[in-house]
């Protein structure tokens, strides 16, 4: 939290364009009040580029029981470079905050790093993040 670095982030979509109540900038605010609410649709993202390199060691997720996914996608790369496949994780369907890294991720350093939430738990394909941060060392 001391070390938290703003970052640019975009994100696939917001609940009826509700930018207001749902938006992105509730990803990072710190408050169990607020979340991103993404719309319906199979495949939803969120991508963060850091302003500096960064060595990623963690990955804090806390999404809402139902609106949920089964499996992330995680894709990074170096400033000017395509994305790549990086990891696989398969969060629960819980509102309890999530902590996971693969070691194989650990030592990988980015400037760009994208969460795909594939498989959503909702019939929708609504996806909702109350708390999302990336844990790592600045370079």
């Amino acid at each position: 939290p001391g070390d938290a670095v703003p970052c640019p982030r975009r994100v696939s979509s917001v609940l009826n364009r509700d930018v207001k109540h749902f938006g992105k900038q509730h990803l990072f605010d710190g408050s169990e009040e607020t979340c991103w609410n993404s719309d319906q649709g199979t495949s939803q993202w969120v991508t963060l580029d850091f302003p500096r390199p960064v060595k990623v060691s963690e990955l804090h997720i806390q999404f809402q029981g139902g609106f949920s996914s089964r499996l992330c996608t995680l894709e990074g790369c170096r400033t000017g470079e395509e994305l790549v496949k990086i990891a696989e994780l398969y969060p629960q369907d819980s509102h309890a905050m999530q902590i996971s890294f693969p070691r194989m991720v650990e030592q990988t350093v980015l400037d760009k790093l994208k969460i795909t939430f594939g498989s959503g738990t909702d019939f929708f394909g609504r996806i909702v993040v109350y708390h999302l941060a990336v844990l790592g060392e600045r370079l």
